[in-house]
């Protein structure tokens, strides 16, 4: 089956920026890998930018707003996430997914997980 290999994932000093890709591993014809989210200690995984497989529209979690932006290279097949000013709430393990965007009635079971890459946030 597919996999979906991130990288870029490491620290950054808060109102920094970080950029995050996830990249298909395996054959695919298809779109694979269209959205992130992200799981802190301790806490729920939730949404963070998806982008509509129907549509192409940009869904986006609103503590994230004006700050994250997704985006994709088909020809690469591979999913962007580039984070700007960055905040210590940003902390967290991050996961590409295929999946239902939005996400507002899926379930974890809906999506298909990238391994997750820690973004650690701190001065």
């Amino acid at each position: 089956q597919v996999h979906l290999v991130e990288s870029g994932g490491g620290l950054a000093q808060p109102g920094g920026s970080l950029t995050l890709s996830c990249a298909a591993s395996g054959f695919t014809s298809d779109i694979y890998g269209n959205g992130w989210f992200r799981q802190a200690p301790g806490k729920e995984r939730e949404a963070v930018l998806c982008i509509s497989s129907s549509d192409g529209k940009t869904h986006a979690a609103d503590s994230v707003k004006d700050r994250f932006t997704i985006s994709r290279d088909n020809v690469k097949n591979t999913l962007y996430l580039q984070m700007y000013n960055l905040k210590s709430e940003d902390t967290a393990v991050y996961y590409c997914a295929t999946g239902p965007c939005p996400w507002y009635t899926a379930v974890l079971k809906d999506y298909d997980w990238g391994q997750g890459t820690q973004v650690t946030v701190s001065s």
